[in-house]
C-alpha cells in the first residue's frame, strides 16, 4: 500500500493560497518573495524524485496542466510523466499526460489510488482535498514549507474538523531567506 504525502506552501498564518501567482489572489505570488536556497530546492526535487504518483484536486490539476506539459528539465519531466489521479468530476483528464480523473467519493477514490501503489502519492496545494484526507486520517506524512509571511487573508490548509489531530514532527529545518521546511506525520496509536 502506497503512502499519501500532503506536501504545501504556507504562510505563517497558515494561507496556501496561490503561492506562485497565477490564481489572481490579492497577494498571489508570495512564494517567490523568499529564496527557498539550494538546500530548499534540492528538497523539493528530491521530493518529487520519490513520488510514484500525484493525486491532485481539479483547481491544482488545471493550474498544473497549464504550466507543467510546457516544461522541461529533470522536474518536470518527472511531473509530466508519473502518473495523475484528479479528484473532481469536471476534470479534463486530456489536459496532461497518464492523468486519470476519479469518479465518485473523494475518500473513497483516495483509498483506491493508495491500493495501487506501493510508494508516495503526493498531494500538492488542492486545499479542499487537503482538508478533506486530514479529516479522515488518510495522510501518511505532512510536508509544510512555511515562508515567514503573514497575508492575513485567504485560503488556508487547516480548516474546521471533526475531531483533533495531533501530529508528530519528524524533521524541520531552515533553509534559504528563513523558510521553514516541518515534516509531520499523525501520531496515531497504530505507529
Amino acid at each position: 500500500m502506497g503512502r499519501i504525502v500532503v506536501t504545501e506552501f504556507v504562510t505563517l498564518d497558515g494561507v496556501m493560497e496561490d503561492p506562485g501567482g497565477a490564481e489572481g489572489f490579492k497577494y498571489g505570488g508570495w512564494s517567490f518573495e523568499f529564496s527557498r536556497g539550494d538546500e530548499g530546492d534540492q528538497f523539493k526535487l528530491d521530493e518529487t524524485r520519490s513520488s510514484e504518483a500525484l493525486l491532485l484536486g481539479r483547481v491544482t490539476y488545471d493550474g498544473f496542466a497549464d504550466a507543467w506539459p510546457e516544461r522541461d528539465g529533470e522536474f518536470a519531466d518527472m511531473f509530466n510523466n508519473m502518473p495523475k489521479y484528479v479528484v473532481g468530476s469536471t476534470a479534463d483528464a486530456s489536459r496532461w499526460t497518464n492523468a486519470t480523473v476519479l469518479a465518485g467519493d473523494a475518500v473513497e477514490a483516495a483509498r483506491r489510488v493508495r491500493e495501487q501503489h506501493q510508494g508516495d502519492i503526493v498531494v500538492h496545494g488542492s486545499a479542499r482535498l487537503a482538508q478533506t484526507l486530514l479529516e479522515h486520517d488518510l495522510v501518511d506524512e505532512l510536508r509544510l514549507m512555511v515562508f515567514p509571511v503573514v497575508l492575513g487573508e485567504g485560503k488556508r490548509l487547516f480548516g474546521e474538523t471533526s475531531e483533533k489531530k495531533t501530529l508528530r514532527l519528524v524533521d524541520s529545518r531552515a533553509v534559504g531567506d528563513g523558510v521553514l521546511i516541518l515534516t509531520y506525520e499523525p501520531a496515531r496509536a497504530d505507529r
